[in-house]
């Protein structure tokens, strides 16, 4: 089977590895954007407390699960430190009754999705994450974890390099003749019996001359990495704000502090004052201890975003061989190698798995086609 992925974030990645490792002939067509949700992502992998349909949130846990096995996989194809740890999560606010209504839903959880479920407060809670503020009150899983996702997408491109799959760059175009797609690089068509899409918050446009609208919107996100010089940062956890702000620390004394959702920006990549902010001003709300940190950088990136918040992986309709994988919102690095995972397995047997059915492009109101 010959394989074209447009696309080489952590999705399209994880795809080529799996498809490559079975045998398949991949290429994986990378532009190489600014902005990619890849490359500005925090990296949380921990078990969600939204409230979603219940298969949604099944699939979430257990996309997550498989962070743990995935690593292990890359470890043992001799990927160096990708950044990941088992640090737990924590959910934390002013409002214990907030805590409450997410505490009741974490427990409807498997255990081995969210770990032990404990509260935490006070002194116990600033020893888990020492500049948070006194007065928080805390939620803590003993599972959870982080990961760097620009490392995470290096590691899975070489070892799909490695399984014979190949990487061309420059700018895709898509077009749909009898219901086959096909992609061409710079005027040159690629033998395909597949064509897979996974450009983030570009899929829209690759497909719109396809007479597919995706409906999947760019949400820009703002992101600030502090650095905090001395400090061991290693094994903080990742911090949830139950209003919907995050902390995220990784092993070089460094926080990253986020994030932004803005809607109606389109592709303006630019660090705005009021983004800055708001990053910086929930931040320090929610952990002072940071206020004497290094502002080191400032990342954005564009969070695809589909019409109803799901993501969308599976068979385009009214085609043959398109499909696609995007919008997962802001839980992408949590969920793309899970569901790259499923939908290589939908490609190589032919049959898609029923727990991919909540997230089909298929599903009502969806994906339109706009022609015949």
């Amino acid at each position: 089977m010959r394989t074209v992925i447009v696309g080489g974030g952590v999705a399209g990645a994880a795809l080529a590895w799996r498809l490559a490792g079975a045998g398949a002939a991949v290429t994986v067509v990378e532009e190489s954007r600014r902005g990619a949700a890849t490359l500005a992502g925090a990296g949380i992998v921990k078990a969600s407390a939204a409230i979603r349909p219940a298969p949604y949130a099944d699939l979430f846990g257990r996309a997550v699960a498989h962070h743990g096995r995935l690593m292990a996989e890359l470890a043992d194809e001799g990927a160096g430190d990708l950044g990941h740890r088992a640090v737990g999560g924590l959910w934390v606010s002013l409002d214990p009754a907030e805590l409450d209504r997410v505490e009741a839903l974490l427990r409807e959880r498997p255990e081995d999705e969210t770990g032990t479920v404990s509260r935490v407060d006070g002194a116990e809670l600033r020893e888990l994450f020492p500049v948070l503020a006194p007065d928080l009150a805390g939620l803590h899983t003993s599972r959870g974890a982080r990961v760097d996702g620009r490392l995470l997408r290096v590691a899975l491109l070489t070892a799909a390099g490695r399984r014979g799959a190949s990487v061309v760059t420059g700018r895709a175009e898509l077009r749909l003749r009898g219901g086959r797609a096909e992609a061409l690089v710079d005027g040159l068509a690629l033998p395909a019996d597949e064509v897979v899409v996974a450009a983030g918050a570009w899929s829209g446009e690759l497909l719109r001359p396809c007479g597919i609208d995706l409906g999947v919107r760019p949400q820009r996100g703002q992101i600030s990495h502090l650095g905090l010089p001395g400090t061991d940062t290693s094994a903080w956890p990742a911090v949830s704000a139950v209003r919907g702000h995050y902390l995220l620390a990784f092993d070089d004394s460094r926080v990253v502090a986020g994030a932004t959702r803005e809607e109606g920006t389109g592709f303006d990549e630019r660090v705005t004052a009021a983004g800055q902010a708001e990053v910086l001003r929930e931040a320090l709300e929610t952990a002072p201890g940071l206020a004497d940190a290094t502002l080191i950088e400032t990342r954005v990136g564009f969070r695809p975003v589909s019409r109803d918040g799901l993501p969308l992986a599976g068979r385009l309709p009214g085609t043959a061989n398109l499909s696609t994988l995007t919008g997962y919102g802001p839980s992408g690095l949590a969920l793309s190698p899970w569901l790259a995972d499923r939908w290589a397995t939908a490609l190589l047997t032919g049959e898609t798995p029923p727990d991919l059915e909540c997230v089909s492009p298929l599903r009502p109101d969806a994906v339109e086609v706009t022609t015949a």
